[in-house]
């Protein structure tokens, strides 16, 4: 079987592991990290003559090229983020790619390997044919499957550099975004006094507040439905994990309480934690939980939909013959960030969302094709009015 420039690519990436460890202390160190990967892409990159930067601390490592042209249309950065969540259960091998029926299989193959592939192979194609006219900065950044470490480790690096926009490739189905909800972690912690549970009235139970902590913060996410968006709806709270106790034996002197918060554009940490105190606070919990973490994973996005960036963007993909109606997405991904440091963005890119992070993921490449051509047109200017 004959393979696309993208897709071979493609191919190539998913070869290489670039699991991100999530904080885990079980992940095989051979599989862990995104250094391999962003190697990978800086030779390729130095094989097109650009000049790439890889950036980082240790195994955890972005990948960042430069490329200035005369009379550029304008400056657009490309992010593609290199880590995959773990391999825990996939039913296909992870890291041995696989195609059929039209399909490229593995980990990463559609979050989000295949945006990298398809723009790499545009800008070969286009730097070939002298016809960049774009100044661009491909981006392949770590840590976007947790904290985003590595897309402020980029801005940190482009310190000083001009930039109009940016297109963060995520599994859209080749739908142009404009807007997602964002994404706060928070732990609630409660301490109480440890005593042998035959006796439980001489210690002071921490699950026991933490428990009518959770009911209130279920109650609170009734309440912000009112905060309600009319394309992405209402903000949204969920409690996704609990722990406390050290034996059955022993009241529990400490338990946590950790829950996602999902925000709309212009909600804040700020105005988040002061929510929660205040529902804390109805409940009687005051003084009893605390909140000991609150941090903003990833901004909400929310791009006007007359800016020139969706603009470029529909208009590339009306030239491919693709539709150009703007979307909305219920996941946070690395534009959220980029537009809080001030680039306008928007997320753009090949396969289901439904298939990311599953036991067989998979991509289709017709899609990944679909993106290196949008990719052209972009990287040629040839959306310009």
């Amino acid at each position: 079987m004959q393979l696309s420039p993208a897709a071979r690519r493609l191919r190539d990436y998913v070869a290489i592991p670039s699991v991100n460890p999530m904080g885990r202390a079980d992940i095989d160190s051979t599989i862990a990290g995104e250094r391999r990967y962003a190697e990978h892409v800086q030779t390729e990159l130095q094989q097109l003559g650009v000049d790439a930067a890889v950036i980082g601390r240790g195994a955890r490592a972005s990948v960042v090229a430069q490329l200035q042209v005369q009379d550029a249309v304008d400056t657009l950065l490309v992010a593609s983020h290199l880590d995959t969540v773990p391999v825990d259960g996939m039913t296909i091998p992870p890291f041995d790619p696989r195609i059929r029926d039209g399909r490229l299989y593995g980990r990463g193959a559609c979050d989000t390997k295949a945006g990298m592939a398809a723009l790499m192979a545009a800008l070969e194609h286009v730097l070939a044919r002298g016809r960049l006219r774009r100044n661009l900065i491909v981006v392949g950044e770590a840590d976007e499957e947790m904290s985003s470490a590595g897309v402020h480790d980029v801005i940190a690096h482009l310190e000083g550099s001009a930039i109009d926009w940016a297109l963060a490739t995520e599994p859209t189905g080749m739908q142009l975004v404009s807007c997602h909800k964002g994404r706060i972690a928070l732990q609630l912690g409660a301490r109480g006094l440890a005593h042998h549970s035959s006796s439980p009235d001489r210690g002071q139970n921490a699950i026991l507040p933490l428990a009518r902590a959770a009911l209130a913060l279920a109650d609170l996410h009734g309440e912000l439905r009112s905060q309600s968006d009319p394309r992405l709806g209402s903000a949204t709270l969920a409690v996704t994990m609990i722990n406390g106790g050290h034996a059955p034996n022993i009241v529990p002197d400490r338990a946590l309480l950790i829950a996602d918060r999902r925000t709309l554009p212009g909600e804040t940490v700020e105005v988040v934690r002061g929510e929660i105190e205040r529902a804390l606070e109805r409940a009687g919990l005051t003084g009893q939980v605390a909140i000991e973490h609150a941090h903003n994973e990833k901004n909400a996005l929310g791009t006007p939909d007359d800016h020139p960036a969706v603009d470029a963007c529909q208009r590339a993909l009306r030239a491919c013959g693709l539709p150009s109606a703007i979307g909305s997405a219920p996941f946070a991904t690395d534009a959220g960030p980029l537009a809080a440091h001030g680039i306008a963005s928007v997320v753009l890119g090949p396969g289901d969302i439904a298939q990311a992070h599953t036991a067989d993921e998979f991509v289709s490449l017709d899609q990944v094709d679909a993106m290196q051509a949008v990719f052209e047109r972009l990287l040629a200017g040839e959306d310009a009015v």
